[in-house]
């Protein structure tokens, strides 16, 4: 990291450095020190370094859960929690061939240097977390985040689109606009964490391009996929722990990877405890407007939050059944289309099970690859 840093002289000079939220950590309180300490060494001073948190639509930590996630850093520094709605922070940069309303952060485009910071993920309609989408959807407007994940939505099909899944990015409609959007504003560096099965930094790659980006998630995806045409009359999965589960949007994505590993008509149990809930309060109302065909409608006339993820779940589970072992009542399993179930009845069940079986003991990572 610091051969790349003593590049450049940052005296006098604004640094901003965006990162993720408590929902895709990348051992911030053990490398953020390091950062600002070779930011400074170089001429930085810290009152004009300013770390943004990305949270999309996401809902915003508190000052206590933030201090978790950054470290000691928090205190010292100027954090920016990120407001997706607020119409004054973004000035408008033109449109992407796609359509989407490019809309950037006031403060990021006046910045005098850009670091974006986090872990490289799959994502289960992007292609990929981390990277380019620190800084959009991380930091995007509102109505613009939407726009993109729209193309989520495959009109002729009337389904979700089959190019939108996890480690593709070449034709990839979402992704590619993610790829247009991203060189509006591309970062001046970009610190790519790859992470180990236990959610820790196993490796930092700095980079400054696109390339660096797809280098990093090839990389990743090395470690993180199977070629299997096989699929299986019971999975039996879990998140990967915290903050895999720290509630259902983030669990979805686990579930997402584990469902395509269970034959149609198979079982898949999943351990999610959830804590935070669901996570979003745009999810839940897609399951009540009258089944996927209304919501699919719905969407296609006005995307609006969360909405890509209840189809994603209904088309699962139209295919498959899905048990939770959660903190989740029942009744918002119900509501989800999914039986809430306790651990030990779960043990009993893939224990009993007499036909084929996969267990995943952290389907947040592991995605299956046809051939």
């Amino acid at each position: 990291m610091a051969s790349r840093l003593s590049l450049t002289d940052f005296t006098g000079r604004s640094v901003s450095v965006v990162l993720a939220d408590k929902t895709r950590l990348c051992d911030y309180d053990q490398y953020l020190p390091v950062l600002v300490d070779q930011l400074e060494l170089f001429g930085a001073e810290p009152k004009k370094i300013t770390f943004f948190i990305a949270y999309g639509t996401h809902l915003p930590q508190s000052r206590s859960e933030s201090r978790d996630a950054y470290g000691e850093v928090f205190s010292r520094y100027r954090f920016v929690h990120h407001e997706c709605a607020n119409e004054t922070l973004f000035q408008k940069m033109g449109c992407s061939s796609r359509g989407t309303v490019i809309r950037l952060r006031k403060d990021i485009l006046q910045s005098d240097y850009l670091i974006t910071f986090g872990a490289i993920s799959h994502h289960y309609f992007a292609g990929y977390g981390g990277g380019r989408k620190l800084i959009f959807p991380g930091l995007g407007h509102r109505d613009a985040i939407y726009q993109n994940h729209s193309l989520f939505l495959d009109k002729k099909s009337r389904a979700l689109s089959k190019a939108c899944r996890p480690g593709m990015v070449k034709g990839n409609p979402l992704a590619e606009d993610l790829a247009e959007i991203e060189s509006t504003k591309t970062a001046d560096m970009a610190v790519h964490g790859i992470l180990n099965s236990h959610g820790q930094v196993c490796r930092l790659l700095v980079g400054t391009n696109k390339a660096d980006f797809l280098k990093a998630c090839h990389l990743h995806s090395q470690h993180c996929e199977v070629r299997s045409d096989e699929r299986y009359a019971m999975v039996a999965a879990s998140c990967g722990g915290h903050p895999k589960d720290i509630n259902f949007i983030q669990a979805h994505k686990a579930i997402h990877n584990a469902a395509d590993f269970v034959a149609d008509g198979g079982l898949l149990i999943v351990f999610a405890r959830c804590p935070d809930g669901v996570g979003s309060k745009t999810f839940l109302p897609w399951f009540q407007m009258g089944g996927r065909d209304a919501a699919f409608e719905r969407l296609l006339d006005a995307y609006a939050g969360n909405g890509g993820t209840a189809l994603a779940m209904m088309e699962k589970t139209e295919r498959v059944r899905i048990h939770l072992v959660t903190d989740l009542s029942s009744d918002l399993c119900k509501i989800i289309g999914v039986e809430k179930m306790d651990e030990s009845l779960a043990a009993q069940k893939i224990m009993r099970h007499k036909g084929s079986l996969a267990v995943l003991p952290n389907a947040s990572l592991l995605v299956r690859k046809c051939g």
